[in-house]
Order: C-alpha cells, then structure tokens, then sequence
C-alpha cells in the first residue's frame, strides 16, 4: 500500500487539513488507512481525538525507543488508525541528527511485514528538519498543498527546489504533486497562482483536482470532526472524494 507524506514550509496552506481529509475519504473508499502526525503542534492527533498525554505513548517513542508503530497506534472513530504526535518531537534533531540511519528509519518501519495497515498518509513538520525527511524518505508521494497566494506559491518553489536537492540521494527524482487549496474560481489571485504553478511546474506534476473554498471545510476540524462526518454532502467532501479518486486513476492508491 503506498505511503504519501504532506508536506510544505509554509503554514496556512491546507496540510493538516488535507492529510485529514486524504484520510478519511480514503477510509470512505473501504481501506483502512493510517495516519501519522509528524508535526509537534499534534493538530492531526488532536482533531481525531488521540492525545498522546505521555512522549512515550506518541511517535517519539518509535524514534527515541525503537518503540514498534502499531503499538502506539489508536483507531478512530474516522476508521482511521492514528499514530499520535506530542510537542517532545521538537527535540529529535538534537537528539538524533541527520544520518542516514535517522532519516530512513521511517521507511524500514514501513517496510517491516508488521507494518501499519493500508495506504498511509503522513502529516509533516514545516520544517525541512529529521520528521519531514523522515516522511519523504519513506513516501511514494509527496504531496505539496498549495493555497491560491503568492506567498504560498514562493514556499512551493522552495520546496521544489529542497526535493531537488535530496535528488542525488535517491538517485532518482522523487515523486511530487502540487495541489491548490482555497481555490475560487471568481478570485482573480487563485487563477493567476494556478497559472503561475503551470508554469513552474511540470504539468504532471500538479493535482486536476482542485480544492475549493468552502465554509463547512474550514470549520470541520474546529470540531474535531473529517469533512465527510461534519458535511458529507458539502463542496470540502466532494473535492477530498475527486482527490482520493484522481490518486486511484493514477495508480497511487490500488
């Protein structure tokens, strides 16, 4: 099953709430994915209710610990088996640097026969720091949401040029698309960002989907509730269901 990290250097842009939602429209398919939040701020955890009150009982115990990632693993009520975050996560590059060993330990994890369930989606730090590198070392996507603003669109260039940089790692180029997020089609910016994108970017390489601007979407994790339990018959759920199907199409999800 594949493994798509969420990730971009700027905050505000959609992440947490797209890793949310991918989730949960993926669960909405029959799967039973998994989620791991690799954000210290803990948003993902937190909106699908598994608070980790301890470090040990959080994802900082897999890379501290060597602790396995199904036996911190919860389900929620989402369907969707959580793997939490806690704030001790801020403290990992000091504690374990950059080696190659730190940065792939995600991926073995992943790898392992005994590895969490279905697809998996991880919810990054917005730090290019040993969590994201952790989540991009170990994903066959990596999705980059971009928001309709020019400051959103600079941190997207950033990151292209971050991925681009671990290229010679890999020794291949590492699978990315861009997806644009609080798109309004009778905004002027979110039109001259999507073409800005189609510029920058290659083509196959930016989501068709688009996710619109919708009230219900933006309220939904204020109550700690995926877009399909707050509104599912709302635009947000609509567009999380065309992204989980273009993923599907594309051969991403099987």
């Amino acid at each position: 099953m594949a493994t798509i990290a969420v990730f971009n250097q700027k905050g505000g842009v959609g992440k947490t709430t797209t890793a949310l939602n991918l989730l949960a429209a993926i669960a909405q398919r029959g799967y039973r994915p998994s989620g791991i939040d690799l954000d210290p701020q803990g948003h993902l955890s937190g909106i699908f209710g598994v608070k980790a009150t301890l470090a040990d009982e959080s994802v900082y115990s897999f890379f501290v610990r060597q602790r396995p990632l199904p036996d911190i693993a919860c389900i929620t009520k989402s369907g969707v088996v959580m793997v939490p975050s806690h704030l001790e996560l801020a403290k990992l590059d000091a504690l374990l640097g950059k080696g190659v060993n730190v940065v792939t330990r995600l991926r073995a994890a992943l790898q392992a026969p005994d590895a969490l369930p279905g697809p998996v989606v991880i919810d990054c730090s917005p730090l290019l720091n040993v969590l994201s590198l952790n989540a991009v070392f170990a994903a066959d996507l990596v999705i980059i949401p971009v928001s309709a603003d020019y400051l959103s669109l600079q941190s997207a260039g950033q990151v292209e040029r971050a991925l681009n940089a671990l290229e010679p790692v890999f020794k291949r180029r590492l699978p990315r698309r861009y997806l644009l997020t609080r798109f309004d089609t009778r905004r002027r910016m979110g039109n001259v960002v999507l073409e800005r994108m189609q510029e920058l970017m290659r083509p196959d390489e930016i989501f068709t989907t688009r996710i619109r601007e919708a009230v219900r979407l933006a309220e939904s994790p204020a109550m700690g509730l995926d877009v399909f339990r707050h509104a599912p018959d709302s635009r947000g759920a609509r567009d999380y269901a065309a992204l989980c199907d273009e993923l599907v199409r594309t051969g991403v999800l099987n």
